[in-house]
């Protein structure tokens, strides 16, 4: 008996193996077991029970190795549907596949090898996305400099490692921001019959146009208190246009809206941060882990399902992973103010939760992921 099955229908799949059908196959695996590996080991070296901690390597790894991963295998998928065009699969979907695995494994030894070939595989990527969308007209082409952006950030990290970081992460933010405005309130709308999301063009453009500015302010080292602030009060209002009550009792629903609160969190946390208020450190995870933890679960679960036609719809395996992801938000973000002399049981705390919350992914959609679609469509 499968210990892990995720909810779906009692079928019988077509068997074989489509691993490399399609982008979100082979990176959303990759991302869930290095996640669900490379922060308990870091943890472990952080707390003392390993030797070898080193703060650079995590930072470096979470934001360019799982990140950038689960990123590439999102543009990767949509790209197609969003073009009819073509996306990479087979040998040169591994190709790209592997550049990103030996990066990973180059990491353990040097940071800027590793960069170099984030660096390669940006452009592998690039060119991935870019050829089908220039070749249609598509709208999207700015994803092309956001995956370009985030490759040469790898590499400006090997001597700039704070502002490389920061720009990382705000460009991910910005990712979120554009993607979880389009998709967030229409799924909403779609599931839930009278939800009512709705989107407010001119808090809109203000949500996305603070990313952007405190993107700039980061990268020229400015204090960015006063943007932060500001962006806080925006995306809070941009949520709660998105009916976020009416997700109650819809897991698939519920995580995209929770984990995109935790954006409100960060900002706040941020502009406190400013003030030396607060550790700039817990703003920092609580982008991290609530929000790109919490969201990129959401959004992995939901388009593995889609794309491989089944319902969208979880089980008790996804919800407990939803839960533990946010958990570990929780315990890394808000129990150091209740406990700072536990700090570092916290964050092994917090790591182990966010361990198991992948874990649990990955063993759950390794069939889902390495299987062909239910209805024998490519993909």
């Amino acid at each position: 008996m499968t210990v892990f099955t995720p909810a779906e229908p009692q079928t019988h799949a077509p068997k074989g193996s489509a691993l490399l059908a399609l982008g979100f196959r082979p990176f959303y695996l990759l991302a869930g077991t290095y996640a669900a590996l490379g922060v308990p080991l870091w943890a472990l070296q952080y707390a003392g029970w390993l030797s070898g901690a080193n703060a650079l390597w995590h930072a470096h790894e979470m934001l360019f190795g799982y990140a950038f991963a689960v990123i590439a295998g999102f543009l990767l998928t949509a790209v197609r549907a969003w073009t009819a065009r073509p996306t990479p699969s087979g040998a040169t979907l591994a190709a790209i596949a592997g550049l990103w695995l030996a990066a990973r494994v180059l990491a353990l030894h040097s940071l800027l090898a590793s960069s170099i070939l984030d660096a390669l595989f940006a452009a592998a990527v690039a060119w991935g996305i870019g050829r089908p969308i220039v070749a249609s007209g598509n709208r999207n082409w700015y994803f092309i400099l956001f995956v370009l952006a985030l490759g040469a950030a790898s590499v400006a990290f090997q001597a700039y490692p704070q502002i490389a970081l920061a720009a990382g992460l705000d460009v991910v933010l910005l990712v979120i921001a554009i993607m979880g405005g389009r998709v967030i309130p229409s799924f909403t709308n779609n599931a839930v019959m009278g939800a009512g999301a709705r989107r407010n063009r001119w808090i809109e453009h203000g949500a996305l146009g603070s990313i952007l500015l405190l993107t700039a302010f980061d990268v020229l080292q400015l204090p960015a208190w006063p943007i932060a602030l500001a962006a806080a009060l925006l995306h809070a209002a941009r949520l709660a246009l998105w009916a976020p009550l009416a997700t109650r009792g819809r897991p698939i629903l519920w995580i995209l809206h929770l984990s995109y609160a935790w954006v409100v969190v960060h900002l706040v946390l941020r502009a406190l941060a400013g003030f030396d208020l607060v550790a700039a450190s817990l703003a920092t995870h609580a982008l991290t882990i609530g929000t790109i933890g919490g969201l990129t679960l959401g959004m992995m679960t939901r388009t593995a399902r889609g794309h491989t036609a089944r319902p969208l719809k979880v089980g008790p395996w996804e919800v407990a992973a939803y839960v533990l992801v946010h958990l570990a938000a929780a315990v890394r973000v808000f129990l150091p103010f209740l406990f700072p002399q536990a700090y570092v049981a916290l964050i092994v705390l917090s790591a182990a939760l966010w361990s198991a919350a992948f874990a649990v992914f990955t063993l759950a959609y390794i069939p889902i992921l390495t299987r062909p679609r239910l209805d024998g469509q490519p993909g």
